[in-house]
């Protein structure tokens, strides 16, 4: 059987931890920053993990 591939976008987006979690990166920090406060902008900058409903849908673009 042939080596499944890593969905490469997938891959930029996500990453795994060494438990069961997934990291992604915050939404809302591309442009229009000026009217956002600045703790809120600090708290978009640290990393958030996916949920647990999708936790399956990710895993599978990133079987490795």
């Amino acid at each position: 059987m042939p080596k499944m591939k890593t969905n490469r976008g997938a891959a930029k987006r996500f990453k795994k931890t060494g438990g069961t979690r997934i990291k992604r990166g915050s939404a809302y920090r591309r442009h229009i920053l000026s009217k956002m406060t600045t703790g809120r902008k600090r708290r978009l900058r640290k990393p958030a993990s996916v949920v647990e409903a999708d936790r399956g849908l990710v895993e599978r673009l990133l079987p490795y």
